[in-house]
């Protein structure tokens, strides 16, 4: 049996706290902010699906690990779950159109990465990694009847 869903979208609450976040890190010089939950911030940069301008984003990172293989730096794991809204966030479905991005910790150059959304056999294993950094994962996931994706960021190869 379907829920039925009376509150509507969070994405204004969802700006307003981006936009907030910013605001500290810029006012802090980065000294507040690099951190949320225990967790590393980065400024995901997508291209608009329709627009094909630049948007920037701030996401947590609840979980990195190396690159498979031998290969060099790290991959970063990042959660689309818009606060366990029923629509994906903007930025995921930028990504998802075209997988090339930008990303940077905060205060550092724009490195160019690949963005893919993990398939189910990673998704079953990098979720709970994900839930273990920040619990509210879990609770997002109960409020939604969509599967929030977890997608993989690892740096483009070079030119």
């Amino acid at each position: 049996m379907p829920r039925y869903r009376s509150r509507m979208s969070n994405r204004r609450s969802m700006l307003t706290m981006t936009g907030l976040h910013r605001a500290v890190l810029r006012l802090s010089g980065g000294r507040l902010g690099r951190r949320l939950g225990g967790m590393p911030v980065i400024e995901l940069t997508t291209t608009g699906r329709s627009s094909g301008l630049p948007r920037t984003t701030i996401l947590t990172v609840p979980h990195r690990e190396p690159m498979p293989d031998g290969q060099s730096g790290e991959r970063l794991i990042v959660i689309a779950s818009r606060g366990g809204d029923d629509a994906q966030p903007a930025w995921y479905l930028n990504l998802v159109a075209e997988p090339s991005v930008q990303v940077a910790p905060w205060g550092e150059h724009p490195q160019a990465y690949r963005a893919r959304t993990a398939d189910a056999d990673e998704r079953a294993r990098l979720w709970p990694l994900a839930v273990a950094a920040y619990r509210g994962y879990a609770e997002y996931q109960r409020k939604t009847e969509r599967e929030i994706p977890v997608v993989i960021l690892e740096p483009a190869p070079a030119p």
